[in-house]
């Protein structure tokens, strides 16, 4: 059906009138694809029982009529004011005991049954009456889920979390051995006696506040799940989804995506952050392997500028274009943006839509019309799929853990440790899978462990299963320290990878805010003979530091300044027929850029193509029939990309673009372009990764 085009569809924000103007001009837009009825509960369900949909039936109606399919929202994302009238109790607390009141949206306690049973009604409600509508082609559960209520600490929240102890731990005593209540007197008699982790006097139990933060994802789920099943049982064959947001921290992506029948995330760049395309590029890479290479879906972007930041800057010309391609570029298969129409009040009518304020005469428009119509061009792309030979390991029980109060440092921030690591692989053009440590590893050649403070010993058995059968493998600092439960692992740090490592931390030295420390070259291997003095691995490093003793690996750099002058800083450990480096310290970006240049040298990883320009993002995506190699350039300036073979640039010749005729060995990107390459129909031209 080819890459879909569209967006968020409220209807119920404006008279009936404006319908048939708003169908005309989604056609002129090229739009395929709506989601419709996100907050449309209150209008269908305006009193307990009593049904009104058929001003919804008459939208279903005129979206098929226009050929324009239909993701169907549950309407379960905000309550209407009667529900919580008559149900305060549904309604979330804080872990001050403070109720959160309506008014807003997400205003429910994700346990409470309340909820759940209204909620479970209107979706039996939709799917029996919209099961096989023409214009239905798939289902969006609820909205964003924890994006406003991430946690309840309520009453009805605490007997669900004691229900979900006992299923987790069956007894009281093997919660206290998880929980080590040993400590502070904290020994429970009763599972009945456990208590969200409230606001308290002093820090809360951490493993007390790990598990909660696991029932809490666990507690969104079941409300996910509770609608799917409903669907799943009236509507067979129609697929589920619902939009994840990028790094959430209450949503674990990796557990939500085995209940998605594709994965769908709502994603917000920011204008004023002049690299967000590189935290874009992680997350698209985790969206695309949460389902194992799937195609996903992008629900959700802006046009240009939202309403939440404190400066809400718009997209200058052309960054909305080449955002909606990176995203295509790693892997979506749909481009939607919140959403048609702008709102004329309520708390987003600042932010932008597709259909602007002003018009169809407005740059915004002309934009997304032009956009809709490339998309419309190049259908083939739908489908296709990306292969990484490199996997960035995330984890987002470890994410919970190591972001907990009382560690060595409060500074330690997973979302960005993971991009300092993610960095240098997107700059160099290298494919990057993002995957969880219990994900198979064997068919990577490289494997990069940001951090995993906590890692269970099946996975530290699964990384050095993985080293001894040949892989290459890169750790950085605190990775390796708890298990599951957060205790500390026994037998000196870090317990379940010191064999593999080589080595062993006898203490942890954070570096204070603001401070940075030398490191320098060290090490006379053979691999490293021919480097010259104050070769790539001399530079600045900061945020953390470690005492290294080392038992078997050899020390690349070391600590050339402050309290661990003349200590490791960066090691290598062959293991097995594989090798292993630690990083015991946040190394400046060049230093890390060159450090993994070397480390994918060795283990035989090249970039898609050889020479990238900077601030040229490139991408493959293959299928039955061919691929597609994507060349964005991210740069302010326009710049020149040789290209491995002679091929066509497919976008230009979609749009009748100068140039787009014929194949070409380079390729010239202005500022903010985007190319959408293929080999000639009748030529043998090699892929870019063996041109490279």
């Amino acid at each position: 059906m080819g890459i879909q085009f569209g967006g968020d569809y409220n209807p119920e924000q404006w008279p009936e009138a404006v319908w048939a103007e708003d169908l005309k001009l989604m056609k002129a837009a090229h739009v395929t694809t709506v989601t419709a009825g996100i907050f449309s509960w209150a209008k269908v369900e305006p009193r307990p029982g009593v049904w009104n949909f058929g001003w919804f039936d008459r939208v279903m109606d005129g979206l098929a009529g226009a050929g324009i399919d239909v993701c169907l929202a549950t309407m379960t994302a905000s309550p209407p004011p009667w529900l919580s009238r008559a149900h305060p109790e549904m309604l979330p607390e804080g872990p001050d005991g403070q109720r959160r009141w309506p008014g807003g949206r997400q205003h429910y306690c994700p346990s409470s049954p309340v909820y759940r049973s209204h909620a479970v009604r209107l979706v039996e409600q939709l799917a029996a009456r919209y099961a096989g509508h023409p214009a239905l082609t798939m289902w969006h559960v609820g909205n964003e889920y924890g994006c406003h209520t991430r946690q309840c600490f309520c009453e009805v929240s605490a007997a669900d979390f004691r229900r979900w102890l006992r299923e987790r731990y069956e007894s009281v005593d093997a919660l206290n051995d998880a929980w080590s209540t040993a400590f502070w007197s904290q020994a429970y008699g009763d599972i009945d006696e456990v208590l969200p982790p409230r606001a308290a006097p002093t820090f809360p139990n951490p493993a007390q506040q790990l598990d909660y933060l696991r029932f809490g994802d666990d507690a969104l789920r079941a409300c996910y799940l509770a609608e799917k099943a409903v669907l799943d049982r009236i509507t067979p064959g129609v697929p589920v989804t619902t939009n994840l947001m990028p790094q959430h921290k209450p949503v674990d992506a990796f557990a939500w995506a085995a209940h998605m029948d594709a994965v769908a995330l709502d994603f917000y760049q920011d204008p004023h952050a002049a690299d967000d395309h590189i935290r874009a590029g992680y997350v698209f890479d985790l969206m695309r392997s949460a389902r194992s290479g799937q195609p996903w879906l992008l629900l959700e972007q802006a046009p240009g500028a939202v309403n939440w930041r404190p400066r809400n800057g718009p997209k200058p010309p052309g960054a909305m274009r080449l955002w909606s391609w990176q995203a295509v570029a790693q892997g979506a298969d749909a481009v939607l943006y919140f959403q048609w129409r702008q709102s004329l009040g309520g708390a987003e009518k600042f932010h932008s839509a597709m259909l602007p304020h002003g018009g169809t005469d407005t740059r915004i428009f002309r934009e997304v019309a032009a956009l809709g119509a490339e998309f419309a061009a190049l259908g083939d792309i739908a489908g296709t799929r990306s292969r990484a030979e490199v996997a960035l390991l995330a984890d987002w029980h470890s994410w919970w853990a190591l972001e907990l109060d009382s560690k060595p440092s409060t500074a330690l921030d997973h979302s960005r440790i993971a991009l300092d690591h993610y960095r240098p692989l997107f700059e160099a053009g290298v494919p990057c899978d993002v995957v969880p440590p219990d994900r198979d590893l064997s068919g990577y050649r490289l494997v990069v462990v940001p951090n995993l403070y906590l890692l269970t010993a099946r996975d530290a058995e699964r990384l050095a299963t993985y080293v001894r059968g040949g892989g290459r493998l890169v750790v950085s600092f605190f990775t390796g320290i708890v298990d599951e439960h957060d205790r500390v692992h026994p037998g000196g740090y870090p317990a379940p990878l010191r064999e593999l490592l080589g080595l062993r931390i006898e203490e942890f030295w954070p570096l204070d805010q603001g401070v940075a420390v030398a490191v320098g070259e060290g090490g006379t291997t053979p691999h490293r003979r021919n480097r010259e003095p104050g070769g790539p691995y001399s530079g600045r490093a900061d945020l953390w530091s470690e005492v290294i003793g080392l038992e078997g690996a050899e020390a690349l750099a070391h600590f050339t300044d402050g309290e661990l002058a003349g200590r490791p800083a960066v090691t290598r450990h062959s293991y097995g027929q594989g090798a292993v480096w630690y990083l015991g310290t946040r190394l400046e970006p060049a230093l890390m850029r060159a450090l993994l240049d070397d480390v994918r040298a060795e283990a035989g990883v090249r970039p898609l193509l050889p020479g990238l320009p900077e601030g040229v993002q490139a991408t493959v995506r293959a299928g039955a029939e061919g691929q597609f190699l994507f060349l964005l350039n991210h740069g302010d300036a326009a710049v020149e990309v040789p290209l491995p073979a002679a091929m066509t640039d497919a976008l230009a010749a979609a749009t009748d673009a100068e140039g787009g005729a014929g194949p070409t060995d380079s390729v010239t990107l202005p500022a903010r372009g985007v190319a959408v390459l293929t080999e000639p129909a009748a030529g043998t031209a090699s892929t870019p990764a063996e041109g490279s």
